[in-house]
């Protein structure tokens, strides 16, 4: 059986029988004015962290999500796009897409603007989507790619490229460790499955994305996840594993490589009104500026007049590269 296989067995299972604790996560079930989401949606949400944000849901946006759970976050996508087919749900798994589907029934008891026509739930492949060429604004997936192992999560990630419009937006939310693994642990393919071992280090996970073509990179949030313990797991010592939810902007891949934002702020404060590096950035005296990483280290060099901040790991919007 390959990791794959056992990948299809465990959601299987998850969605014949929900399991709560499958995939906990403290970021919060996102609420907005008139959604009510089922009990049971929130009982089969397998992600570990979220996808949906408002900032990048305007202008009746497509929406493509893959690996459907228990249809949450297609609800919540749905909540912005409102539109037939708006949202396209592609998983492999016959009894989540099921699942999904009975789901969306309670749904629209609930929630009076809802019709399930607005989600289409499509059987699919991540590594072979069977959707157009650039069609799709926003493109997400949570805690589903760091099952993949190398060679198949570039195939995934180069997949949700080729859909996306240019400027689209790829959504993801998956485990991230900084530590090295034992191969008893990246062997083991339900760990793999259950999105602990196939976990890599965050300058891995955004590689992937630069090398294939996203020209933006934003780190929306940066979480404790998991533990490994010696008592529990095949490993020797403790291995701390955090949740990461990033957006990839398939912009122009600029010509001193890609923008990375993890929540860095510059601040000048000088005696001048403004600071200007005369490339496009423009601090106002005492005034906090969000930049990317390379721009963080070029003002730096600039003048000993700017104050850069650490990383945060949290960016949602604004600011300059």
């Amino acid at each position: 059986m390959s990791y794959l296989d056992a990948t299809q067995d465990l959601y299987k299972e998850a969605a014949l029988t929900p399991d709560v604790g499958l995939c906990c996560t403290t970021t919060p079930v996102w609420q907005f004015p008139g959604l009510s989401i089922p009990k049971i949606m929130q009982e089969m949400n397998y992600g570990c962290g979220s996808t949906v944000s408002a900032q990048d849901l305007v202008n009746n946006p497509k929406i493509l999500y893959v690996g459907v759970g228990g249809g949450m976050e297609l609800l919540q996508f749905a909540y912005f796009s409102r539109q037939k087919g708006g949202v396209t749900g592609v998983d492999t798994v016959d009894e989540m897409l099921e699942a999904s589907k009975k789901n969306f029934k309670i749904a629209e008891e609930e929630n009076d603007w809802f019709q399930s026509d607005f989600v289409n739930l499509v059987k699919g492949d991540a590594l072979n989507l069977p959707v157009e060429d650039e069609s799709i604004d926003v493109a997400a997936q949570n805690c589903l790619f760091n099952i993949f192992k190398m060679e198949d999560l570039k195939k995934a990630v180069g997949e949700m490229y080729r859909v996306l419009k240019p400027h689209g937006r790829l959504v993801m939310s998956d485990p991230i460790c900084e530590q090295p693994m034992n191969d008893a642990l990246r062997n083991d393919d339900r760990l793999r499955a259950q999105c602990l071992s196939g976990s890599i280090p965050l300058k891995d996970y955004v590689k992937v994305l630069t090398d294939a073509g996203f020209g933006t990179i934003e780190i929306r949030g940066r979480r404790s996840y998991r533990v490994l313990s010696p008592n529990h797991y095949p490993t020797d010592e403790l291995i701390h594993i955090e949740s990461i939810e990033i957006a990839a902007i398939k912009d122009p891949m600029p010509a001193d490589g890609p923008c990375m934002f993890t929540g860095k702020t510059a601040i000048y404060y000088g005696n001048e009104e403004y600071f200007d590096d005369k490339k496009g950035h423009v601090l106002l005296q005492n005034q906090p500026l969000a930049v990317c990483d390379k721009t963080a280290a070029a003002l730096a060099k600039e003048s000993d007049e700017i104050h850069v901040s650490e990383s945060t790991w949290h960016y949602n919007g604004g600011g300059c590269c």
